[in-house]
């Protein structure tokens, strides 16, 4: 692992070298393979050094975020185009990636905490100085505060665990089992705000609309993982307590999923549109975790994978569409299907992904889902399926409205798809549905 430490912090230099844009992105594509033939043992924690190691549920999500990061920059080309401070963007995706890197394969609870918390500087970075409108400012406080505001009493909770184990490693966790409710809270209320749970999910929206498109990228690609990521590392230390009170965070997950898919319909804004359809597929996702059960464990962590890639390439038509209309709103991006007819077949293919349709992981993740569900207790049966319908519904809504209708007649110009463009969506669409041919991999790493 350290080896590819080594390999980013050496590549922060070539940040600042002129030119050097898709030099960046060829060496992450170049890290990425590398990462991809490491031998990885499904079982164990393995390529141990010192502070760093692997096992299945790292490996998956650091491989997510070297993905994500390399498509942001292909995803950026304006910037390099308007030489819009192309070089200190280079530099922040570089720590984001080293932040996020070292988050996912972090063994000490106390530096998961720092470097957790660490990648929020740089989003936020990213945010307020690359964001469109000027309400970025404001809506990079709300991620401020909401984050932080519940981190804190999860660094009192490290701390609280280190004094009572005397060592804060994730291998010994399976030896302790610690029953104190505040402790409970103190440890999760961090992680359900970043997923986000419902009820302290109203920083995501926000964020979205106002940060660029690589911003929307990251924070819907990774940056939501890192709460499910905490929750799957942290559970075994809560395991008698959790039974008390998980009840209570499936319920009110499930339902808020319900009404923020209702909420989808309401919206006119696009990217506001695919970020509430964010917190409802993270609302399962939480369900599955707090269920407590392997096929719980197993979905909520596809699921998180094909969120990334699904939700990441929803943004880039988006943006696509915004680069061409300079708006987001449904009443103008209307009519694609007779401006821009090669692009609706990915609108097509991405949304079919993000309802759950076969071969796409969100499906295997869903059923996985619904399974841990239904056997936790089958009243669950009916938010689930009221969720899966509606998701289902505001797919197609989206889809129907952007592509068909009258299109705007301001629209005085407008060019087809760039290859750059057509790329970016293969390589989101590619693994999302090909992954499915390895999911015997995914499904054993526990």
């Amino acid at each position: 692992m350290m080896k590819f430490l080594m390999m980013m912090i050496f590549m922060i230099p070539l940040c600042f070298k002129k030119k050097m844009f898709w030099m960046v992105q060829m060496m992450l594509f170049l890290m990425m393979y590398l990462f991809m033939n490491l031998m990885i043992n499904i079982m164990f924690y393995c390529n141990l050094s010192y502070m760093y190691s692997c096992d299945m549920l790292s490996y998956g999500l650091i491989m997510l975020s070297i993905w994500i990061i390399s498509l942001m920059l292909m995803a950026s080309e304006n910037l390099y185009n308007k030489n819009f401070y192309y070089n200190f963007f280079l530099f922040n995706l570089m720590m984001l990636l080293i932040m996020l890197f070292l988050t996912f394969s972090v063994m000490n609870l106390f530096m998961f905490y720092l470097f957790f918390e660490s990648s929020l500087i740089f989003t936020l970075m990213l945010i307020i100085g690359w964001g469109y409108q000027p309400e970025r400012i404001q809506s990079g406080m709300y991620i401020l505060f909401y984050t932080l505001f519940a981190s804190l009493p999860l660094l009192l909770g490290i701390f609280y665990v280190y004094m009572k184990m005397n060592y804060i490693m994730m291998y010994f966790m399976k030896f302790f089992d610690f029953n104190s409710s505040l402790l409970y809270f103190s440890l999760m209320m961090a992680f359900l705000v970043k997923m986000p749970m419902y009820f302290v999910h109203l920083w995501l929206p926000k964020a979205h609309v106002e940060a660029p498109v690589s911003g929307s990228m990251i924070l819907a690609g990774v940056m939501l993982k890192l709460g499910g990521y905490g929750m799957l590392r942290i559970l075994i230390l809560l395991q008698n307590i959790n039974f008390n009170f998980n009840i209570i965070f499936i319920i009110i997950s499930l339902l808020g999923g319900f009404f923020v898919s209702l909420k989808c319909f309401c919206q006119i804004d696009i990217k506001s549109l695919i970020a509430y359809s964010s917190v409802v597929h993270m609302s399962l996702v939480i369900g599955g975790i707090l269920s407590m059960n392997y096929w719980g464990f197993m979905g909520s962590y596809i699921l998180m994978i094909s969120h990334g890639l699904c939700s990441s390439g929803m943004f880039c038509l988006a943006n696509i569409n915004y680069e061409r209309l300079h708006s987001r709103s449904l009443y103008i991006n209307k009519g694609m299907l007779a401006l821009m007819p090669s692009m609706s077949l990915w609108w097509f293919l991405l949304m079919s992904s993000n309802m759950a349709a076969p071969p796409s992981l969100n499906l295997m993740g869903e059923i996985s889902l619904i399974n841990s569900l239904m056997s936790w207790s089958w009243i669950l049966m009916f938010v689930m399926m009221l969720i899966l319908f509606f998701s289902v519904g505001y797919s197609l809504y989206i889809y129907s409205y952007i592509q068909h209708g009258k299109y705007y007649l301001g629209v005085y110009s407008l060019y087809m798809g760039l290859s750059r463009e057509y790329l970016l969506l293969i390589l989101h669409w590619l693994p999302l549905n090909m992954l499915i041919l390895k999911i015997d991999y995914i499904m054993i790493w526990f």
